[in-house]
């Protein structure tokens, strides 16, 4: 039950973690280069969210996310085309923050004290693994290993954070496209 309980929490943070960089991240870049709301963004693009949603996977969603990004947002064919295909599989900003967290669910599962080298040095390859993830379900898990095996965490751990993985996945996913698509619309309107 407690391991439960702290995959509750686990889950928590990371979906708190996802919600603060639509917040605080995606929605002053839209609204400062797109003169548009958060809210107005999401009505927009609510399709391209529901199918990487349920397919956990940027590159199954990227016909839709092209279409909707030129005819809903206005991003023109060229850099929607240019940007969204390159953010698919480099632009993973939900898989980085997910990569951290769970690095540090684990180590704390097993007892293992991370000083402030290893905090950086966590952030560091999460976000650099995040740029090579493939846009494929579950795909950030080899990365979680090599991340864990890096820093001495047993990798067994991975077994714990397997039980929620999918989930938070579809999270994620829907993070990595959100910020492909605020992308494209944050270069369309420095281009004009």
């Amino acid at each position: 039950l407690s391991v439960l309980q702290a995959l509750l929490v686990y889950g928590l943070i990371v979906v708190t973690g996802f919600a603060m960089q639509v917040i605080f991240v995606y929605g002053p870049l839209l609204k400062i280069f797109a003169g548009m709301g958060i809210l107005e963004f999401l009505r927009k693009v609510w399709e391209v969210e529901l199918v990487a949603f349920s397919t956990s996977s940027s590159s199954a969603t990227l016909p839709v996310t092209l279409r909707c990004t030129q005819e809903k947002l206005g991003v023109s064919k060229e850099i929607s085309s240019f940007v969204l295909s390159l953010g698919s599989t480099i632009n993973m900003n939900g898989t980085a923050l997910y990569l951290g967290v769970a690095t540090i669910f684990v180590a704390q599962v097993f007892g293992v004290e991370l000083d402030i080298t290893q905090q950086i040095t966590i952030i560091l390859i999460a976000t650099l693994s995040a740029i090579g993830t493939p846009g494929i379900p579950g795909g950030s898990i080899v990365f979680l290993a090599i991340i864990l095996e890096s820093l001495s965490i047993p990798t067994v751990g991975i077994a714990i954070v397997m039980g929620i993985d999918r989930i938070l996945d579809m999270f994620r996913t829907t993070i990595n496209v959100m910020g492909d698509i605020t992308a494209s619309v944050f270069i369309q309107s420095t281009e004009k």
